[in-house]
């Protein structure tokens, strides 16, 4: 861009002096000099061109005289530019064989590059040095450069750096904590540092230097505004927890300035919401869960909500249920919530009919689970309970709270694995993912539902009662006869001669006669059914197959 006006310059000094020359020379004139006692006189045009060639002249010499007056110093820095474009290029050549992992050649252009360029006049020899030290292994040299650069203003941040590196290395963690917060303070827009920092801040819970840190960042445009913001919302809601044993209302206004900055964040509703029942602010409480649940329809969120007033009967928390349902129709977390209440309400056809349908938007374990709950609480029935907490063992795991494949119970600001901040996220396990559907094929908790057994009617079929003849008292003899009575069969004479013989009975199942006075037609054959389709346990009773041959052989006796 210089170069171009520059001659733009120059093209415009020309033009101008070619306009002013044609000017003078339309418009002639003469000059008159009278000088010691003599008079020159000469044209206008004359006078012009000769002024503008001394001056000229003069330009000309003066340059002539600077060059040579100046020539001696031009010549050394020539030289001495053509010595430092040589160390540069052995600098240059020394740093890209250290990233590339070769330190002979690295060292070779290392000990060039200061026999070219003065060490404290270039700062890269060290970074050069401490780069081959590193690669060889001496690291105690390495970390000796590392110092002597973090004492130079000019590469404080990249000392600091390789030092934090280096007792990181060795396992150092609270003098790499120094390090990261020396740089973080003296330069807040180094992206290693602030995040060391920030990290360590939070796990030793300092929320407030955290807040502060962080709103460095942003300042110095390190992160985005939208980062920015969500990242204050998480250590403002860490803060909250905190608080809300102690401070409540310091509690809340740390998770309602949370709530400011992610609208969404459901820990930051839920402090909030317990703040405001401390305060016994029920409305406010019920309010700001009611505004969270309508963006991000969290479990979590509806199990407070349904018990932000503990003296609530199971009626009450299902009318609190169904309020959120209104607000979030056709959800599978509000239909959950409601057959929850529901159940312990002991409306089963309400809880049935909400869990179902829950089932048919999303199968996952939980819902299964409910339904074996009011399975059991209703019907009872083990064979439709096991069917449904097999469907519970073969669906996917409900959401939880994920950070870096740790699976936690509740929300927390940092990951235990990585310590990242904001790490956890309300997602499925990545191990118990469920199979993609297929366009316009059944879902699971379809097939589940269709798959479900019939209650089991357990009907005791009653037994017979037993047929007794009124009689006087008889003496009953220890053992009894057993007669066998088939179809079309002879009467049978009794022991006793003086009883009547009986008459023809029907074909009956065998039955006991006691014996004594009494005959066979006056006592009618009682039938005795079987249990199970075996005959009564009565030791006077026996099986008709026994008995038959038994009663043939006192037929032919007598």
């Amino acid at each position: 861009m210089t170069t171009i006006l520059k001659v733009l310059f120059f093209f415009a000094f020309i033009l101008a002096l070619g306009f002013g020359f044609s000017w003078i020379a339309d418009r002639p004139g003469e000059i008159s000099l009278i000088w010691e006692g003599q008079q020159y006189n000469t044209d206008l045009i004359v006078a012009v061109t000769a002024l503008v060639g001394l001056v000229a002249a003069i330009m000309v010499t003066w340059w002539l005289l600077r060059t040579l007056w100046t020539s001696p110093h031009s010549v050394r820095r020539f030289f001495r530019a053509r010595k430092r474009d040589r160390g540069y290029q052995a600098l240059s050549t020394g740093l890209i064989a250290a990233g590339a992992g070769n330190a002979i050649l690295a060292r070779k252009m290392s000990a060039r590059a200061r026999s070219l360029i003065r060490a404290d006049q270039e700062p890269l020899i060290r970074v050069l040095d401490a780069q081959a030290a590193l690669i060889e292994g001496r690291h105690d040299e390495a970390r000796r450069l590392f110092q002597e650069m973090s004492d130079d203003p000019e590469t404080r941040e990249l000392g600091l750096r390789g030092l934090y590196v280096e007792a990181n290395r060795l396992g150092a963690h609270e003098a790499a904590r120094q390090y990261a917060e020396t740089a973080a303070e003296a330069a807040p827009y180094l992206p290693w540092a602030a995040k060391a920092t920030l990290e360590h801040r939070c796990r030793a819970g300092h929320w407030d230097d955290a807040i502060r840190l962080l709103d460095q960042q942003k300042i110095a445009h390190v992160l985005e505004r939208h980062e920015a913001e969500r990242l204050k919302a998480v250590l403002l809601t860490a803060k909250a927890e905190d608080q809300l044993e102690a401070e409540p209302a310091g509690a809340r206004d740390s998770a309602l300035k949370a709530l400011k900055l992610a609208k969404d964040l459901v820990p930051a509703a839920i402090v909030a919401a317990k703040a405001y029942m401390r305060e016994d602010n029920l409305r406010k409480a019920s309010s700001t869960l009611e505004q969270v649940w309508k963006l991000d329809p969290h479990p979590e969120i509806a199990r407070a909500y349904v018990r932000v007033r503990s003296g609530d009967s199971a009626v009450d928390r299902l009318k609190k249920a169904e309020k959120l349902e209104a607000l979030k129709p056709n959800n599978y977390e509000s239909l959950l919530i409601v057959a929850e209440a529901a159940l312990d309400a002991q409306d089963f056809k309400k809880a049935r009919t909400k869990a179902e349908a829950a089932a048919r938007i999303a199968s996952h374990e939980r819902v299964y689970l409910l339904l074996a709950d009011i399975e059991e609480a209703e019907t009872g029935d083990q064979g439709r309970i096991r069917h449904w907490m097999g469907q519970a063992l073969k669906a996917p795991r409900d959401a939880a709270w994920v950070a870096d494949g740790h699976v936690s119970e509740r929300w927390m600001p940092i990951s235990p694995v990585t310590g990242r901040l904001d790490a956890f996220e309300w997602k499925t396990p990545f191990d118990q993912l469920a199979g993609p559907i297929e366009e316009g094929s059944v879902s699971e908790g379809e097939k589940a539902l269709a798959s479900l057994p019939p209650v089991a009617r357990t009907e005791t079929p009653a037994r017979p009662e037993p047929e007794f003849e009124t009689a006087k008292p008889k003496i009953v003899q220890p053992k009894a006869r057993v007669i066998d009575v088939e179809p079309q069969a002879k009467a049978i004479e009794p022991e006793t001669p003086e009883t009547p013989p009986a008459k023809p009975a029907k074909p009956v199942k065998p039955v006991v006669i006691a014996s004594g006075d009494a005959t066979p037609a006056a006592q009618e054959p009682t039938v005795v059914e079987p249990f199970f389709g075996r005959p009564p346990d009565d030791p006077g009773v026996k099986d008709p197959a026994l008995a038959a041959p038994e009663a043939k052989t006192r037929l032919k006796l007598f």
